[in-house]
């Protein structure tokens, strides 16, 4: 594992962090709590330090396994978590007010069931779970957030971007009130380098790069045949005709990196951690398979530009969260 700076909080993070939104047992089925804490233990085995969770994950599920895992860990591991929105609607809506979504006196409630469920005293990074650059001038967050911070509750703060839409970040990491950003980053999403990553290394903010591998469709095991478990949140993610573009996508994707390319999941982890602004990448990990894979890919350093080049050419425009 390599380590990096998370933006001004000074942690030091692995490249590969733990993305804990499929332990939570709601959204994505067909696992185990006894598979995802041999997940988690054998991760940290390997030097992963950073793991990212949240209230919202079979309400308040994975908080709780993590907090486990993390209290044995006999080292020091960064735990970040997030309020979710109130009104429950992911993501934030516009025209919808703060009030409705981020009130003061509920994200301190929010805080104080995450740090029940962890276990922990002190949260290492709070988010808010979703984000409109409407809220900017309005105070419930900016109070609540520095509160937590001043009564040690919390170590620093951040926001969880909505799908797709990096340049709604902007103007709140130029307040200088957050410490980080959460960003969907991937082959086929490459829009925060437009824009979102120079500020964040001008402004020394931390980023966290998550669906590195777009929900599964850049493991390149998706097609057409491929079946989800009723009730799991990839059975919406790929409905309809869906799964045919991705499997199309990555086939072409495949050609144009050659017969000589490493695997689709290494390259797509390679590409995130290519990019200087990304301080972690957070993949889903409930196999030990996956674990030992994805924890390895630090030490095969960036792409080449080459490599780089030829996925540039596969960015793809869509929403598959609508």
């Amino acid at each position: 594992m390599k380590y990096r700076k998370l933006g001004k909080t000074n942690f030091e993070i692995g490249e590969i962090g733990y993305g804990a939104w499929g332990i939570g047992g709601t959204q994505w089925l067909g696992g185990t709590d006894d598979q995802s804490l041999a997940a988690l233990r054998r991760a940290i085995d390997l030097g992963l330090n950073f793991i990212d969770t949240a209230l919202a994950y079979g309400a308040g599920h994975s908080e709780q396994l993590v907090g486990q895992v993390a209290r044995e860990a006999g080292r020091r591991i960064y735990i970040a978590t997030k309020v979710p929105p109130k009104n429950q609607l992911w993501p934030a809506r516009p025209g919808i007010g703060i009030e409705q979504v981020f009130p003061y006196d509920y994200i301190l409630r929010s805080t104080e069931r995450s740090l029940k469920h962890l276990g922990v005293e002190t949260i290492d990074l709070l988010q808010l779970h979703v984000w409109n650059p409407e809220w900017i001038a309005r105070d419930e967050w900016r109070r609540a957030l520095e509160e937590l911070k001043r009564t040690g509750k919390v170590r620093a703060v951040g926001i969880s971007i909505n799908d797709h839409q990096p340049d709604s970040a902007l103007e709140i990491i130029e307040t200088g009130l957050i410490d980080t950003v959460q960003v969907i980053y991937n082959i086929f999403d490459q829009s925060p380098e437009r824009k979102l990553f120079p500020l964040a290394l001008a402004r020394d903010i931390g980023v966290i790069a998550r669906v590195p591998l777009d929900e599964g469709s850049l493991t390149g095991t998706i097609d057409e045949h491929t079946q989800f478990a009723p009730g799991d949140f990839r059975v919406g993610y790929f409905r309809g005709d869906r799964k045919r573009q991705v499997r199309e996508h990555v086939e072409s994707l495949l050609r144009d990196l050659g017969a000589d390319a490493a695997s689709l999941p290494e390259i797509a982890l390679r590409f995130c951690l290519s990019q200087p602004a990304v301080s972690t990448v957070i993949p889903g990990m409930r196999s030990l398979r996956s674990v030992e894979a994805n924890c390895a890919v630090p030490d095969k350093g960036p792409l080449p530009p080459e490599t780089l080049a030829v996925l540039r050419r596969h960015a793809w425009d869509r929403n598959f969260y609508d």
